[in-house]
């Protein structure tokens, strides 16, 4: 599958599907295999499946009382 990276430049990365569990909380996702050495990142669809944001004003992670399903 084919991805675009932060500096525009597309790559390709086999991918597979993952339980995560983050906070307590378990969600399921995908998950793309980096090169080796990358670091692992959590992205911002995971953790809002498990009710989870970025408060990005406190540079925080903030649980919603409710996961909003709009």
């Amino acid at each position: 599958m084919t991805h675009e990276l932060a500096d525009g430049t597309k790559v390709e990365y086999a991918f597979g599907l993952a339980t995560i569990e983050f906070m307590g909380d378990i969600t399921t996702g995908r998950v793309i295999f980096g090169p080796d050495g990358a670091e692992p990142l959590l992205g911002v669809t995971a953790l809002e499946s498990v009710g989870i944001v970025v408060d990005p004003a406190n540079l925080k992670l903030k649980r919603l009382p409710a996961i909003p399903l709009k």
